[in-house]
């Protein structure tokens, strides 16, 4: 596999990782992560890179679904530094129907409905004026300045060692257990006010809490039918990755004017097959996943768009 011909960021990217692979002696096919929960391979990652743009947390979502069983519901995925709060649907991330910013630019390409607030592992804990936990986080150095580690620093995991629920590190903090009661509250409440944001609907939902710092998280959610910890749900990001199918979509205006709907839909399912396999999917295992129809009535010629998603298994 050479890539080297062009010298943009992504290929530049791809290169890296063509090369730690030739000098660890891999002979495989390479794919990267789309923010859709699925795959892609590196030629196609090269040429759509705003596909790779939060391919994290899609595979997150992805995971918990898989290792959960849950296709439809809520995903808390906890980090070090932040918490990812997102939608499954059919097993699926959702996407988020609203225009995303990146870096402060909106954006009109597809991105997942994802919220993230700053609580993980490593945020810290405040008494200033109340006591609150993050956005501020030792992040990697967790095991160096946490208390439970000998540290100075009270963080996030130090409460769950103060109150029992975890034991790692060389000491348990001395800490007031008002101070512990009342930033696990506050950690329980922002998961609480995120969960309620993404649902679509007053019922309750499955909440699948998964990422290695999920032990912040308690297992009585508000708004949550029932509360999911999986197995291995510390690696659900890599799972949702390992699992991953290769997709390819399409997104059309198409006029029933000149074609008539099962036409249109056709067609769409068609170019999206046809995307799946140039992204890598084998011919045999791709099914179509997600179809989508939306009247634009301010258009001529009867428009309607059609968003069609097709999946498939790699292409070994």
């Amino acid at each position: 596999m050479c890539i080297r011909d062009s010298t943009s960021v992504a290929s530049e990217a791809a290169n890296a990782f063509v090369d730690a692979m030739n000098e660890r002696g891999i002979d495989a096919n390479l794919y990267f992560g789309q923010n859709d929960g699925t795959l892609m391979s590196v030629d196609y990652a090269i040429r759509y890179p705003i596909f790779t743009v939060a391919s994290g947390p899609s595979n997150s979502v992805r995971g918990a679904a898989y290792l959960s069983a849950v296709e439809n519901g809520i995903i808390v995925d906890v980090g070090g530094t932040t918490t990812d709060v997102g939608a499954v649907t059919e097993g699926f991330p959702r996407e988020s129907s609203v225009a995303v910013e990146i870096g402060e630019v909106k954006t009109n390409f597809r991105m997942p409905d994802i919220i993230a607030i700053g609580i993980g592992g490593g945020s810290i804990v405040s008494t200033d004026g109340g006591v609150t936990v993050g956005p501020q986080s030792v992040g990697y150095k967790l095991t160096e300045e946490a208390k439970c580690f000998g540290g100075e620093t009270l963080t996030a995991t130090d409460l769950e060692v103060a109150a029992g629920t975890i034991d790692i590190g060389s000491e348990t903090p001395d800490v007031d257990g008002e101070i512990v009661e009342a930033a696990r509250e506050y950690v329980r409440e922002r998961v609480e006010r995120e969960v309620d944001r993404m649902k679509t609907s007053a019922e309750p939902v499955p909440v699948v809490i998964v990422g290695g710092g999920s032990i912040l998280v308690p297992d009585d959610i508000a708004g949550a039918s029932e509360v999911h910890k999986p197995d291995h749900y510390e690696v659900a990001n890599a799972v949702g990755v390992a699992i991953a199918q290769v997709s390819g979509e399409v997104d059309r205006i198409y006029s029933l004017d000149e074609m008539d709907r099962e036409e249109a839909i056709q067609h769409a399912k068609d170019e999206a097959t046809d995307n799946a396999l140039a992204a890598g999917a084998d011919a045999d295992s791709v099914d179509i996943v997600d179809v989508e129809e939306v009247p634009l009535s301010y258009l001529p010629g009867n428009a309607v768009r059609i968003k069609v998603k097709a999946a498939g298994a790699l292409d070994h």
